[in-house]
C-alpha cells in the first residue's frame, strides 16, 4: 500500500522560509498529480498548491501565490517539494501532502492522504 511520507516541517521566523518534501512510497512510478493542504488550529483544511503529473502544470492558493513554489522531482515523479518563502504567522498550521488523479480534482477531493508535518512561525 502507497504512504505518502511529509518531511520538512519545522519552527521558524517571520520572513523565512522551509522546504517541506513528500514521498510516495512503495511506488516506483506515480500517475498521479501531487500537491498540499495545510490545516491551521480551529479551522478547516484548506488547499495549498498540486501540480500535474508532467510538472507542467502548478495551481496556488492566493493566500501564497508569490511565496511558495511547488515542484516535482524530474528523476523520481513520486516525489514533491513545497519551497515557502517570506513565511507568515499565518501560515502556521499542519501541512499534509495529498495525490489525485488531476489538479482539479486534487483540489476538491484529494485520493490520498499523508499523516501530516508541523510548520510553526513565530511573530
Amino acid at each position: 500500500q502507497v504512504q505518502l511520507v511529509e518531511s520538512g516541517g519545522g519552527l521558524v521566523q517571520a520572513g523565512g522560509s522551509l522546504r517541506l518534501s513528500c514521498a510516495a512510497s512503495g511506488r516506483t512510478f506515480s500517475r498521479y498529480a501531487m500537491g498540499w493542504f495545510r490545516q491551521a488550529p480551529g479551522k478547516e483544511r484548506e488547499f495549498v498548491a498540486s501540480i500535474s503529473l508532467s510538472g507542467g502544470v502548478t495551481v496556488y492558493a492566493d493566500s501564497v501565490k508569490g511565496r511558495f513554489t511547488l515542484s516535482r522531482d524530474n528523476a523520481k515523479n513520486t516525489v514533491v517539494y513545497l519551497q515557502m518563502n517570506s513565511l507568515k504567522p499565518e501560515d502556521t498550521a499542519v501541512y499534509y501532502c495529498v495525490e489525485g488523479i488531476n489538479t482539479d480534482q486534487l483540489r476538491h477531493n484529494p485520493d490520498s492522504w499523508g499523516q501530516g508535518t508541523q510548520v510553526t512561525v513565530s511573530s
